[in-house]
C-alpha cells in the first residue's frame, strides 16, 4: 500500500486556490487547472477585464460564480447580473461574454465537457482578442 495520492480522485481547497490568483493581470483571465481529463476539465479562474463576445468550438461550459459580481451574456441575449452562488451553462458554439465586472474579485469555478483545450477561444470580432490576450494559466 502506498501513501501516494490517487490518480482517480482529488480534493481541492477552492478558496485557497482562488486567493492564490494574482491581484492584477494584463490578460482578461487567469486560471488554475484543477483537472484535465479527456471527458472534462475543471478550472478556477479570475476575470480582470471585460471579456468580449466569444465561443468555444469543442466543449460545453458550466460556470459557477464564487465571488464578485459581473454581467454575463449568452447567445446574444441581454446582460444578466451574476452574483456569488449562481451558475450559467451553455453548449459549445454558443456566443457569450462578460461585458462588465461590477465587484472584484470576480472568480469562477468552471467545468468544461469534454475537456477544453486552452487555445479553444474564438472571438466574434477577432480584433477584440486573441488566445494570448484571453487567458493565462497559473
Amino acid at each position: 500500500m502506498t501513501d501516494a495520492p490517487s490518480r482517480n480522485s482529488a480534493y481541492f481547497d477552492i478558496p485557497a486556490i482562488a486567493a492564490g490568483l494574482p491581484l492584477a493581470s494584463e490578460t482578461m483571465l487567469v486560471d488554475t487547472r484543477l483537472t484535465d481529463e479527456p471527458a472534462a476539465s475543471s478550472r478556477v479562474f479570475r476575470a480582470y477585464h471585460p471579456v468580449p463576445l466569444h465561443y468555444h468550438a469543442t466543449c460545453d461550459e458550466y460556470l459557477y460564480l464564487l465571488s464578485g459580481r459581473a454581467t454575463f451574456t449568452v447567445d446574444y441575449g441581454l446582460p444578466k447580473e451574476l452574483r456569488p452562488g449562481e451558475m450559467v451553462f451553455f453548449k459549445k458554439g454558443i456566443v457569450h461574454s462578460i461585458p462588465e465586472l461590477l465587484e472584484h474579485p470576480v472568480v469562477f469555478l468552471t467545468v468544461d465537457t469534454p475537456r477544453r483545450d486552452p487555445r479553444d477561444v474564438i472571438f466574434v470580432n477577432p480584433a477584440e482578442g486573441t488566445v494570448e490576450s484571453f487567458i493565462k494559466t497559473k
